[in-house]
């Protein structure tokens, strides 16, 4: 299992010690970077990904722990879906990877 597949199985079951820095590698393998320029200030943070015609995702940064908020996470998780990187597998919550990037 690679190290996107780790870190996607562990954002999808929705861990209470998600950390910001793990949130930051996953969205770059999906090829989002973090825009340093625009409306964002302060511990808000955007990242976009050219490649798809979506609203970038925005959130703030957590302090002065680095742990993610569960709301967070989980707009993070509709927003991969939103962007067919990641697809609902059934209607209980449960998502996997598509295989065709």
């Amino acid at each position: 299992m690679s190290r996107k597949e780790k870190l996607l199985k562990r954002l999808l079951a929705l861990p209470k010690d998600f950390t910001y820095d793990e949130l930051v590698s996953l969205l770059t393998m999906f090829n989002f970077y973090e825009a340093k320029t625009g409306k964002t200030s302060g511990s808000a943070v955007r990242f976009k990904n050219d490649g798809l015609p979506y609203e970038p995702i925005i959130f703030h940064k957590p302090h002065p722990q680095n742990i993610i908020k569960p709301y967070v996470l989980k707009s993070v998780i509709a927003c991969l879906t939103r962007c067919n990187l990641i697809e609902s597998e059934s209607e209980n919550g449960n998502k996997t990877e598509e295989t065709d990037e």
